[in-house]
């Protein structure tokens, strides 16, 4: 945790008093003592500093803090995700991983290869998810949370909710392992902005999925031969975009 994340509600005349989570790390693992200064952020808000005015490290515990908020928000981040619903622990990992990387948000949608028990977790309620946006977001020093929105059936979601966001974005991305052309080729010669990448469940886009994203304007594209988990592949795509971003 670098930052100290709270909700706009808990701050009253620039005050509030943390008993959870938030007051255990802030004793046990940075150690702080009155009159510490630590990193912190209002969800969806500024971020800035926080005095420590009083602690009680014993059970039960309590960190009183008076927040002095001077920084703006961070920007929107320049990639979405549309991703494949996946098992439940894999998913807890992508949400905060990606947050962490820098996503503005999830669009996560049924495919072939998506076993619809996946859609009965308890993940795909927001207030089991919501944790795990604010753990990349705690990572990252960043207080934008992404928006996450569950789509249970792929055709409509291609042939209808698509085409009214596309215009958003200046790259339109299917990574599959064995797609028509490279991530780099894919992004050469194209303005700088916004990206939309659709990652696969576990084996992959089948045809049908792939060429209903290429009717819809994206690029099949690839990163190499070796076939990785969802979670690695959308570290190492958010990466190597992040990249060719920056380079571009």
């Amino acid at each position: 945790m670098n930052i100290i994340l709270a909700e706009q509600e808990e701050i009253v005349d620039a005050r509030l008093t943390l008993t959870d989570h938030r007051a255990q790390h802030i004793i046990k693992v940075l150690r702080a003592k009155a009159g510490d200064i630590v990193r912190f952020g209002v969800v969806d808000g500024k971020k800035g500093t926080a005095v420590i005015e009083n602690i009680h490290k014993k059970h039960p515990r309590s960190v009183s803090l008076q927040v002095e908020l001077t920084e703006p928000m961070n920007p929107l981040p320049h990639i979405d995700l549309v991703l494949a619903l996946a098992r439940p622990i894999m998913m807890r990992r992508i949400l905060s991983q990606a947050t962490a990387l820098g996503v503005g948000s999830f669009h996560c949608i049924h495919a072939n290869r998506v076993e619809k028990s996946f859609w009965e977790a308890s993940l795909v309620e927001q207030e089991s998810f919501y944790d795990y946006l604010l753990q990349g977001l705690e990572q990252a020093v960043d207080t934008r949370v992404p928006e996450v929105t569950f789509h249970r059936r792929f055709k409509p979601f291609v042939e209808d909710f698509l085409p009214e966001i596309i215009e958003n974005y200046s790259h339109l991305l299917a990574a599959h392992p064995s797609g028509d052309t490279t991530l780099v080729k894919a992004m050469a010669h194209k303005p700088q902005g916004r990206v939309l990448l659709a990652i696969g469940p576990e084996g992959g886009w089948v045809d049908y999925e792939v060429e209903k994203f290429t009717e819809a304007g994206f690029t099949s594209c690839t990163i190499g031969e070796r076939i990785l988990k969802v979670d690695t592949a959308v570290v190492a795509l958010h990466s190597r975009i992040s990249q060719l971003l920056e380079s571009s």
